[in-house]
C-alpha cells in the first residue's frame, strides 16, 4: 500500500502536476484498491474539515495586508530607515538587506512576499558596490526566510493548525529569538564577507537625515508592535489581528502615503486571492493525506521504525528537524508541516518537549527548507522574479545555508532561545 501511494505520487510528480494532484490521487487510489470499505467521500469532508478552521482565517488577512504594503511604500520606508543607520559600515548594503527583510518579515509573515518587496530595490543596491549577483540573491533568499518565524508567520497559524492546543499568540512570540539570532548571523557574515572582498562603504548619512528616515518608517514600525502587542495583552485574537493589519496597511497606504488608489484594492484582492486559493488547496488536500495515512496507521509504523523506544526530547527534536528538513526542500512547507506535524507531535510532547518549542523548530526547518536546494519554493520565486537561471540562483547559498544549519541546532540545544521571552512575560 505504501509502495502504492509513493508510486502514485513521484510518478505524477515527476510529470509536472501541482503537489494537491499527487496527494489527493494517491489517497483516491489507496481506498479504492487498498480499503473497499472505506467511502472515498470521507476524502472529501477530510478537506471541508481542513480548511474550517476559524485560525485559517488569518492566513489571507495576512497575505492581503502583506500585498497592499509590498505594493505601496512601505518596504522602501523600511529600507530608507534601515540604510540611514547602517548603511556607511562594513557590509552596510548586506546588513541592510537582511534588516529589511526581517523587519518586512514582521509585517507580511511571508518570505515570497518578502523576496519581491525587499528583493527588487535591493538586489539593485547590493551590484551598484561591488556584492555578485550570486551573492546578493542568496542573501535575500535566505534572510526572508525569517519572515516563516517571526511574527505573523504564516508557518506557524498551518503548525497550530496540524497540533491541538498550541497558541498561535505564543508561537509568534516564541519565534521573535530565533528570527532575531539568524539576522545577527547574516549581520555578522555580512561584515566580514565585505572586509575580505573589500566592499566599499556606503555614504555615511547626517543625524538630521536619520531622523528624517525614521520618522517616515514610524507608521511601518507601528505594525508589528500592534500585533504582537494587541495579542499578548489580549486586545484581539490572532486572527482579528489579521483584519487589524488589513485596516491598518489600507489607512497607511491608501490614506497616509497615498501611495494606492482605491481602484487598486480590487487588483491586489484579486492577486491575494489567487495565493489564498493555492494555500487552501494544498490544506485540504494534505488534510485529506493526513487522514488516510493515519487511518491506514501510517504514522505509528514511521515512528516505530525511525524513533527508539523511550526516546530523549533531544533525540526526538533532531529526527523531527530531518524529516522536516528533508521534506520542505522537495514539497511546499505547507504541506508538509500538514502531514508530518501530526505524526511527530504527540511522540516528541510524551518525551517532554515543550509544543511551542517544537513548533519553532519545525517551522524553523520549513524556513530552512524552502531556500534549500533541490526544490525549495523561495528558490524558484527569486528565479522568477530576478529572471535569473535556477543554478544562478543557488551558486551563492552555501554559506547561508550552513549559517542556518548552526542556527538550528542551536534552537534545538537550548529551548530557551525560543521560550524565554515567553518565560520573562
Amino acid at each position: 500500500m505504501v509502495a502504492t501511494m509513493l508510486t502514485v505520487m513521484i510518478v505524477l510528480l515527476a510529470l509536472g502536476f501541482p503537489m494537491m494532484i499527487p496527494m489527493l490521487a494517491a489517497s483516491v487510489v489507496v481506498i479504492l484498491f487498498f480499503m473497499p470499505n472505506v467511502d472515498p467521500i470521507f476524502l472529501v469532508q477530510q478537506m471541508m474539515e481542513g480548511i474550517s478552521s476559524y485560525v485559517l482565517l488569518a492566513v489571507p488577512l495576512f497575505i492581503f495586508a502583506a500585498d497592499i504594503m509590498s505594493t505601496g511604500k512601505t518596504s522602501k520606508r523600511l529600507l530608507d530607515f534601515v540604510g540611514s543607520f547602517v548603511g556607511h559600515v562594513r557590509g552596510g548594503y548586506a546588513i541592510t538587506t537582511a534588516a529589511a527583510c526581517t523587519l518586512f518579515g514582521s509585517i507580511s509573515g511571508s518570505t515570497q512576499a518578502t523576496v519581491v518587496a525587499i528583493g527588487k530595490p535591493m538586489r539593485k543596491r547590493l551590484l551598484s558596490v561591488g556584492y555578485k549577483d550570486s551573492s546578493a540573491i542568496a542573501l535575500i533568499i535566505n534572510a526572508s526566510d525569517v519572515a516563516l518565524l517571526i511574527p505573523p508567520s504564516i508557518g506557524m497559524i498551518i503548525y497550530a493548525l496540524a497540533a491541538p492546543n498550541v497558541s498561535v499568540g505564543d508561537l509568534f512570540i516564541a519565534g521573535i529569538g530565533p528570527g532575531v539570532l539568524i539576522f545577527l548571523m547574516f549581520a555578522i557574515y555580512s561584515y566580514i564577507h565585505a572586509k575580505i572582498f573589500n566592499i566599499p562603504l556606503g555614504e555615511k548619512m547626517s543625524w538630521r537625515d536619520r531622523g528624517k528616515t525614521t520618522v517616515r518608517a514610524l507608521f511601518p514600525l507601528g505594525f508589528p508592535v500592534i500585533i504582537v502587542g494587541g495579542i499578548y495583552f489580549g486586545h484581539f485574537s490572532p486572527t482579528e489581528a489579521a483584519g487589524i493589519s488589513v485596516l491598518y496597511a489600507l489607512i497607511l497606504e491608501v490614506l497616509i502615503f497615498r501611495s494606492i488608489k482605491v481602484f487598486d484594492i480590487p487588483k491586489i484582492a484579486l492577486s491575494t486571492g489567487l495565493v489564498t486559493a493555492a494555500v487552501f488547496i494544498l490544506v485540504a488536500a494534505g488534510q485529506a493525506f493526513s487522514w488516510l495515512i493515519s487511518y491506514a496507521r501510517i504514522p505509528r509504523l514511521l515512528t516505530e521504525t525511525v524513533i527508539p523506544a523511550d526516546p530523549t526530547a533531544l533525540q526526538v527534536l533532531l529526527i523531527v528537524a530531518i524529516f522536516f528538513f528533508i521534506g520542505c526542500m522537495f514539497v511546499d512547507p505547507i504541506v508538509v508541516i500538514l502531514i508530518l506535524t501530526p505524526i511527530f507531535y504527540p511522540v516528541a510532547v510524551q518525551a517532554g518537549v515543550d509544543p511551542v518549542h517544537l513548533g519553532v523548530v519545525i517551522t524553523f526547518q520549513a524556513a530552512l527548507g524552502s531556500a534549500t536546494p533541490p526544490f525549495g519554493v523561495d528558490i524558484f520565486t527569486a528565479s522568477a522574479v530576478f529572471n535569473k537561471s535556477y543554478l544562478d540562483v543557488i551558486r551563492g547559498t552555501p554559506p547561508y545555508i550552513i549559517m542556518l544549519l548552526i542556527a538550528s541546532v542551536l534552537i534545538i540545544l537550548f529551548e530557551d532561545i525560543s521560550l524565554f521571552l515567553l518565560r520573562f512575560m
